[in-house]
C-alpha cells in the first residue's frame, strides 16, 4: 500500500478505563471477539503489568517488557508502586510501540488499549498522560469509561462514578464514552433517565436521608451540563449485547476528534512551535551579545572594512603608552583623573631613572 494511503488510514484508539471489578477486561475480550467476528481484527495493547492472565491475545503486552514482581523486589515497592513504576519504565520505550502501530495502521480498523485495574495509576500518572497524548497526537483517541451498572443503582455510587468520569474527561481532554456494563444483570435505563431528567434524579435523592444527600443535590446541578456532552451506551460483556451501539458511539467520537480535538491540538502545537522559536531567537541574541565582547570588555563591531580594522589594530598597539577610555559618558571624569594620575607616575618614574643615571656617571 502506498505511503499516502498509510498516512490517510488512522484507526481509532479506544482506551478502556474502569474501576476494579467493573468488567473492563471482560469487556475488552467481548469487543475483541466481536470485531474478529466482523472480520475487523483489532490491534490490542495490554498496559496492565499485574494481570495474571489475559482472556485475549495482545499484540503488545507490557508483561513481555517489564517484570512487575521483579520491579517490586528491586525497588522495594508495594503493589501499586510496582505497577506505577512498571508503567513508567514501559513509557520510556513507547516511541517503539508507536512505531509498531504505525507499520500496521494501514491494515487496522481499531486499536484497543487495556489499562491497569488501579484506575488512578493510569489516569493521574505522568506515564498515563504521556501515552494518551502520544496516541492522541497521531490517531483519533477516545476513552471508554466502563461502569459497573448493578453497583450504580444508588444515587451516591452513581454520583461518585459521574464525578470520576468528569475528572477523567477534563484530564485527558479526548472524546468520552460512558459504557454501562453488565446490563444483563441490571438494565442501564435508570442511569440514562437520571442523566437526562433532572427531576427524576431529584426524586431519587429525596429517598436518601444520609448526610450526603445535600452534597449530591448540589453536584447534580453542576453535572447537568456535563451529561449533555457524553455518549452513553449499555453493553453486556457476557452476552455481547450493545456492542454494535458501542461501535456507533466510537464512530461519533472519531468525528468529534476531527472537529474539536484535532484543531485544538494543532493550535497548541503551533503555540509551542512559536514559543520555541522565540526562545531560540532570545538565546541567539544573548549569544551574539556575549560574542561581541572581547577579553578586555571592548565591543567588537562586525562587518567592518579593512581601513577600520587596520585603525583598530593601530589603536590596540598604542595601549602600552596610553590608557583606553570607556565609552560610558558618566564615567568620563573618573577616566580623566586616572589618566592624569598615571601620567604623573610615569613622569616621576622617568625622573627617578634619569637621576640614577646622572649619579652613575658622576661616580
Amino acid at each position: 500500500m502506498s505511503t499516502t494511503a498509510t498516512e490517510e488510514k488512522r484507526p481509532p484508539v479506544i482506551l478502556c478505563i474502569g474501576m476494579a471489578g467493573s468488567g473492563k477486561t471482560t469487556f475488552m475480550q467481548r469487543l475483541n471477539a466481536h470485531l474478529h467476528a466482523k472480520k475487523q481484527p483489532p490491534y490490542v495493547l495490554n498496559l496492565d503489568p499485574a494481570v495474571a492472565s489475559l482472556p485475549f491475545s495482545a499484540n503488545i503486552d507490557i508483561r513481555d517488557t517489564v517484570n512487575y514482581k521483579e520491579v517490586m523486589k528491586q525497588y522495594n515497592l508495594g503493589p501499586n508502586g510496582g505497577i506505577l513504576t512498571a508503567l513508567n519504565l514501559f513509557t520510556t520505550k513507547f516511541d517503539q510501540v508507536l512505531g509498531f502501530i504505525d507499520k500496521r495502521a494501514a491494515a487496522l480498523d481499531y486499536i484497543l488499549v487495556d489499562t491497569p485495574g488501579q484506575i488512578e495509576i493510569f489516569t493521574w500518572s505522568a506515564s498515563g498522560a504521556i501515552i494518551t497524548d502520544t496516541l492522541a497526537a497521531t490517531y483519533p483517541t477516545m476513552v471508554a469509561y466502563i461502569i459497573d451498572t448493578p453497583r450504580t443503582t444508588a444515587p451516591a455510587t452513581f454520583m461518585s462514578n459521574m464525578l470520576y468520569a468528569c475528572s477523567i474527561l477534563y484530564k485527558t481532554k479526548v472524546p468520552f464514552i460512558l459504557v454501562f456494563n453488565k446490563t444483563d444483570v441490571q438494565p442501564h435505563d435508570f442511569a440514562v433517565e437520571w442523566m437526562t431528567d433532572f427531576e427524576v434524579f431529584q426524586e431519587a435523592l429525596q429517598k436518601d436521608k444520609s448526610y450526603m444527600s445535600s452534597l449530591m443535590n448540589s453536584m447534580s446541578l453542576v453535572l447537568d451540563e456535563f451529561y449533555s456532552h457524553l455518549k452513553v451506551v449499555g453493553v453486556s460483556a457476557i452476552t455481547g449485547a450493545g456492542m454494535d451501539d458501542f461501535l456507533k458511539a466510537v464512530d461519533e467520537a472519531v468525528v468529534e476528534y476531527d472537529q474539536e480535538y484535532k484543531p485544538e491540538l494543532e493550535r497548541l502545537l503551533e503555540e509551542k512551535r512559536k514559543r520555541l522559536e522565540k526562545e531560540k531567537e532570545e538565546q541567539m541574541a544573548r549569544l551574539m551579545k556575549d560574542m561581541a565582547m572581547d577579553e578586555k570588555g571592548k565591543a567588537v563591531k562586525f562587518g567592518k572594512g579593512e581601513e577600520e580594522v587596520q585603525q583598530e589594530e593601530e589603536d590596540d598597539d598604542e595601549d602600552d603608552i596610553r590608557p583606553r577610555y570607556r565609552d560610558d559618558s558618566d564615567s568620563e571624569g573618573d577616566d580623566m583623573e586616572t589618566y592624569h594620575h598615571e601620567e604623573e607616575e610615569r613622569k616621576a618614574k622617568l625622573e627617578e631613572e634619569s637621576f640614577k643615571r646622572y649619579l652613575a656617571r658622576k661616580e
